[in-house]
């Protein structure tokens, strides 16, 4: 059985969609985030403040490439992307699918940008780090689905609908 891997920006839906997604496929859910933030005993944005960057990157890439994923739907962290390794372990036997939103959609639906947890580089900005993904989302995913309209279910019927 193939996994589904959710790909996309912080805020696009990956851990809400994912988990209505898994219940309608009858297959568990593991949100990557809450793999590593176990692994690593704090939160994620600690473990940037704390550890820094690099340290997240490659805990990140540990959590994931030391985990088998069998008939599962897996909501990524946004960073995910960056790491190869990552993406090619996960890639083996899942169909990747990318929840594309906008840039004023993903500002509009994070209200928790220091405390997130989301991975900026040192001098990058929300909207560079934007740019900088996406061309690494289109090149890892399967199927892209837009998710700016705020439709869960819809969002969910199409995740669904690329599976079945």
């Amino acid at each position: 059985m193939k996994n589904v891997i959710l790909v996309g920006m912080p805020g696009c839906g990956k851990s809400t969609c994912g988990v209505l997604v898994a219940k309608i496929l009858c297959k568990d859910f593991t949100d990557t985030d809450l793999l590593l933030q176990n692994n690593e005993k704090m939160p994620l944005q600690d473990i940037i403040n704390i550890k820094g960057n690099d340290y997240f990157a490659l805990a990140e890439e540990k959590a994931i490439c030391n985990s088998n994923f069998e008939n599962m739907v897996l909501a990524t962290g946004g960073s995910v992307v960056y790491s190869q390794n990552s993406m090619e372990h996960l890639k083996k036997n899942a169909l990747i699918i990318y929840l594309e939103i906008s840039f004023e959609t993903m500002i509009k639906r994070i209200e928790n940008i220091e405390s997130r947890g989301i991975v900026l580089k040192s001098g990058e900005t929300l909207e560079d780090m934007y740019m900088s993904r996406i061309p690494l989302y289109e090149k890892y995913a399967d199927v892209k689905i837009d998710c700016n309209n705020g439709d869960i279910e819809k969002t969910v019927s199409q995740i669904v609908s690329c599976i079945k």
